[in-house]
């Protein structure tokens, strides 16, 4: 290899020595560096089970030391940060890290270097050591103390799991020279304990009949395992039943329900039995019912006696002045006087009040009356936000196409604008950055989009008739009138748009929702449509290879103006007899040429759709209760026809498309569509680590006035939050077509279908790496003339295939995201050139914020 040729192929692989460099320097570090001499860095923990592992997974975590954390399961990468600061620094530091955030500057130090008699030091920031020890992980010294207590913590896991007889012991394994250690747990469980049989005591009737009618979803069962943690969920779901039923204080003094072991005949094999008192006595527990319900409406606690009395359907008002109808604030109040008390009212209440963005809870009550402790007396003091609300923002947010961009708001929120708790918020949000120039890739361009959108919100549902009976106020309906208009302009082909909207929401749990549009509109109207090859050079490369094949002398007319290209492309198109004669290279050409005539009139279409969406949204994320959550979010769209109803005049649309009807001139689109988008989370290692899976699915069938899908309703692949081994329009698809990629890239397509796979795993607090596999593609429903049509037996063999590593950074409440992204197979290479992982070591990197999925 030549010295040139060597020079370049380093240059290009820098990345990779300059990585593998720094990891030899890092292994090379001393990992007991700042060990003191005679103390052992603590390297690993071993666990030996002599009978058998039993909750092997959790026995780990009763162990109060642990050895520094390793980083891709292999690397103490926080440690080698920590030890790579010089140690006269390190007690200074120590102290220094000890004092709330706004205290540590230059002053503090300072004090610190001459407390430590280290006056040379005074003036010196640090900056580099204090990042490193920030990050880092200083070493983990072996505590015999800490080793005893975790044996003895162990054990009584154990126990507490059912296993009596269990016997913990360690050893520790030293090593003077290399000072490090281990500590080898060896655990003997021997036989658990088992329920023999299972009794219950209950002396109140209507507790002992609620009891038993849910009896099958008990969690303590006979001839199973005695372990505590069951027992303690089986007391925290009778709580939560028997107040479902209306029993407010039942076992408020957590001492009402217990259970009795009987160990006289076996400590193997043991009777249990549980008992529910609510005191020596037996006395009967009582249903609460909801009684006063009162709601304050005032600036200050101590306007309370200023107030007038109201009241409406038996709920109580007192207001100061008459600004918010009683009606708006009856709508919230989920309770009703007389009802049996059921805390998710109460909750929900709290909830629909915060949500109406018109008032703050001051102070809440629950109040069991004295003269009858069944009856439970509710208030809510309410102060009313300010009338208007401005905010001012700037965001920073990073695409591939866009690259970095800024985006500025600002939004005016008006409250009460009718007196019944409406709100007004008027927007002006804009987006700048830059893309890529079409004409010379090597430089980037101005691209902008500038919206206006108006908001009036009602905290009900915009019908001319009362709706609670038909959708009950725990629902939490709501309603929306959206008026808005945009301009972008990115490679020059901008838009202008307009979009208008009633819309309907409503909540049937904490977990389920639903939205419902209609007369949901959007004008979309493109410019500068006679300069699209300008802005699309590549399509003019194939346009113009096309136009020589067909006639080299009307070529020329066309070079010389003669006949437009839009005219030129129709006779080709309109010549059936000319392109039932091509083959080979030619006819690649031609369909080339003909699906660069779709794209373009995809991109240029002017396009107006008033379509009824429905959207479903089933979402356990963020639950505690439910450490593998599940989501579903699916959407069903109809579009168009209202218009065709009454209309029936015609205009061409396009090359391809042909003739469409029209509104002022103006086509519009009818389609249905369905969008799927399923995940699923699983948990392991103490809900340290997420496998998250993830399917998307969707459909868009054109009919009618429409042959494809309008642009801004199709479908296309690639990017940081899809298949991100392909950039946004990366030449992935659609099926398998052999198109020429400068043409198959900016296609769009009616169905998509997205499988992702990533497991994630934290390093710190602050950093997480995660692993992903990504696969899917765009399809068409017919076929477009090269093969683009979704087929059962053929669309598994036509999904792109990526996979990569990533990285997280939690920052504040801001996740930063790097993955970087292999081909695997490619659909659109050449049969036996599809498998092209490792034929290129260069990933696609995207930067992104926040999680994919």
């Amino acid at each position: 290899m030549s010295r040139k040729h060597f020079s370049k192929y380093f240059q290009k692989y820098y990345l990779f020595f300059s990585s593998a460099i720094t990891i030899v320097f890092l292994y090379a570090c001393s990992t007991t560096k700042k060990v003191p001499d005679g103390e052992y860095l603590l390297t690993k923990n071993n666990f030996r089970y002599e009978d058998g592992k039993v909750h092997d997974d959790e026995i780990e975590s009763h162990v109060s030391q642990k050895p520094n954390k390793k980083q891709l399961f292999i690397l103490p990468i926080g440690l080698w940060m920590y030890n790579a600061t010089n140690p006269k620094y390190d007690s200074i530091l120590a102290e220094y890290m000890t004092y709330p955030n706004e205290m540590r500057d230059q002053k503090l130090r300072d004090s610190l270097f001459v407390k430590y008699k280290h006056p040379e030091f005074v003036g010196k920031r640090l900056f580099y050591e204090r990042f490193l020890q920030n990050i880092g992980q200083p070493p983990v010294i072996l505590d015999q103390g800490k080793t005893e207590q975790s044996a003895t913590s162990v054990r009584k896991f154990l126990v507490y799991k059912g296993y009596w007889d269990t016997d913990v012991k360690f050893t520790l394994d030293l090593d003077s020279a290399a000072k490090k250690a281990q500590v080898n747990y060896l655990i003997t469980h021997k036989d658990p304990t088992y329920i023999s049989d299972y009794y219950y005591n209950i002396p109140d009737p209507a507790i002992k009949n609620i009891y038993e009618q849910h009896l099958a979803k008990s969690l303590v069962r006979g001839k199973k395992i005695l372990d505590q943690s069951v027992l303690e969920k089986e007391v925290k779901r009778i709580n939560d039943l028997m107040k479902d039923y209306g029993y407010y204080k039942f076992n408020n003094t957590n001492e009402e329900i217990y259970f009795t072991a009987d160990t006289l005949q076996s400590r193997k094999n043991v009777p249990l039995t549980m008992d529910i008192h609510k005191d020596s006595i037996d006395s009967r527990y009582k249903l609460t019912t909801i009684g006063n319900v009162k709601v304050h409406l005032l600036e200050k606690l101590s306007d309370s006696a200023d107030t007038v009395k109201d009241s409406l359907l038996r709920i109580n008002f007192y207001k100061l002045d008459d600004q918010y109808k009683t009606m708006s604030l009856w709508r919230p109040i989920i309770l009703r006087p007389g009802e049996v008390y059921d805390q998710r009212n109460l909750d929900l209440t709290k909830r629909n009040i915060a949500a109406m963005n018109n008032f703050s809870i001051i102070k809440y009550d629950e109040i069991l009356r004295k003269s009858s402790d069944s009856i439970l007396d509710v208030n809510y003091f309410l102060a009313p936000l300010p009338k208007y609300d401005l905010k001012v923002a700037t965001d920073i947010n990073y695409s591939q196409i866009l690259n970095f961009g800024v985006s500025p708001s600002i939004d005016l929120t008006s409250r009460n604008v009718f007196g019944g708790a409406e709100n007004l918020t008027t927007s002006l949000s804009g987006i700048f950055g830059s893309v890529t120039n079409s004409k010379n890739t090597s430089q980037r361009t101005l691209a902008y989009e500038i919206l206006a959108q108006t908001s009036l919100s009602f905290p009900r549902l915009l019908l001319p008739f009362k709706t609670w009976k038909l959708v009950p106020k725990k629902y939490s309906p709501t309603s929306s009138i959206v008026l808005g208009a945009s301009v972008q302009d990115n490679i020059g082909l901008g838009r202008i748009g307009f979009n208008a909207g009633l819309n309907y929401f409503a909540n049937a749990n904490d977990i389920v929702s639903h939205r419902l549009s209609i007369f949901n509109t959007q004008l979309s109207l493109t410019r500068n449509k006679d300069r699209y090859y300008d802005f699309f050079p590549q399509d003019a490369e194939v346009r113009n290879q096309m136009f020589k094949i067909y006639s080299p002398a009307l070529y020329q007319d066309f070079v010389a103006g003669s006949i437009s290209s839009d005219d030129f492309s129709t006779m080709i198109v309109d010549d059936k007899s000319f392109q039932e004669s091509l083959t080979g290279d030619n006819l690649s050409s031609l369909n080339n040429f003909l699906q660069s005539l779709i794209n373009k009139d995809r991109q240029t279409q002017d396009i107006l759709i008033s379509s009824v969406i429905y959207n479903f949204i089933y979402n356990e994320i963020g639950k505690k209760d439910r450490p593998n959550p599940f989501y579903f979010n699916g959407k069903f769209e109809i579009a168009g026809n209202i218009f065709s109803a009454f209309n029936s005049s015609r205009k061409d649309d396009g090359i391809v498309s042909g003739p469409s009807r029209t509104i002022f001139k103006i086509p519009y689109s009818q389609f249905v569509k369905f969008d799927f988008d399923v995940r699923k989370y699983f948990t392991f290692n103490n809900e340290k680590q997420t496998l998250a899976l993830r399917q998307f699915i969707g459909i868009g069938i054109p009919y009618g006035n429409s042959s494809t899908m309008p642009f801004v309703r199709s479908y296309f692949n690639g990017g940081s939050n899809d298949i991100r081994a392909w950039r946004v329009y990366g030449g992935l698809g659609p099926a398998d077509s052999q198109l020429d990629e400068r043409v198959r890239s900016y296609v769009m397509d009616n169905i998509k279908l997205t499988t992702n796979i990533e497991y994630r795993m934290p390093f710190t607090d602050m950093f997480e790496g995660a692993a992903f596999v990504d696969a899917g593609n765009i399809w068409s429903l017919k076929d477009s003339g090269f093969g683009d049509q979704f087929k059962f037996n053929k669309f598994i063999s036509q999904m792109g295939v990526g996979t990569g590593v990533g990285l997280r950074i939690n920052i504040a409440y801001i996740t930063l995201r790097l993955d970087a992204a292999y081909k695997v197979y490619d659909p659109n290479q050449p049969v036996g050139d599809r498998w092209v992982f490792g034929s290129t070591w260069k990933p696609v990197v995207n930067f992104a914020f926040g999680y994919p999925f």
